[in-house]
């Protein structure tokens, strides 16, 4: 692994990400990173590329930027462009970072690599547990929205666009995406991770409705 290229890769994301909701900060993208680099020994894949997908891949979330999904890879592009990366790297770098996002589990990948699916993994590993409930509990805080509302349902069979829009309370979240997560892992060590994680979020939930029954 290119340990230079790196090191300016985690300076150049900590500057961007400086004033970042909590949920996708630096601490976001260092656990991912750490995640991935965990995940990438049981894989037969290129370790730089996973390096610079993890750190890169929330460098401008389209959340934040008006739904904007071209304004990352083009940060990413020009950042590695301008660290003489090569264009080859750059692609599937900036593929990585198109095609990690869940969008309402109705987007089919127009890209596949196993450095994909580690860094896919690394993410989604930390939408679960207990970073997972602190992180979707947050960015309601964040977007002001009910903690929770027994006449709204949760919405199942999104669309991309319906997904990217939804204002429903953050509880709707775990079922819409969060639980979901555990099956739509790709490599063994990211389904085992996982398994522990999604346990945890049912011990939440049971715990969360029992209390507004007023059982706990």
């Amino acid at each position: 692994m290119d340990k230079i290229l790196i090191e300016k890769t985690i300076a150049f994301v900590k500057e961007k990400l400086k004033d970042a909701e909590g949920g996708h900060d630096w601490f976001h993208i260092e656990r991912v990173y750490n995640n991935a680099m965990n995940i990438a020994k049981d894989e037969n894949c290129n370790i730089t590329i996973v390096a610079l997908g993890a750190l890169l891949h929330d460098i401008a979330d389209s959340k934040f930027h008006g739904g904007d999904e071209t304004i990352g890879p083009k940060l990413a592009w020009e950042f590695l462009e301008s660290q003489n990366v090569p264009e080859e790297t750059i692609i599937h770098v900036v593929n990585i970072i198109e095609n990690i996002s869940f969008k309402g589990g109705n987007f089919e990948r127009k890209f596949s690599s196993t450095e994909l699916d580690v860094v896919q993994d690394a993410d989604r590993l930390d939408a679960i547990g207990a970073i997972g409930i602190a992180r979707v509990f947050n960015y309601g805080g964040f977007k002001n929205r009910a903690l929770y509302d027994p006449t709204i349902t949760p919405n199942m069979n999104m669309s991309k666009e319906e997904y990217k829009s939804a204002v429903s309370p953050t509880i709707n979240h775990f079922y819409e995406k969060l639980l979901l997560l555990k099956d739509r892992m790709n490599t063994q060590a990211g389904k085992q991770i996982a398994e522990e994680r999604h346990t945890y979020m049912e011990k939440f939930l049971e715990q969360f409705f029992a209390e507004c029954e007023g059982k706990r």
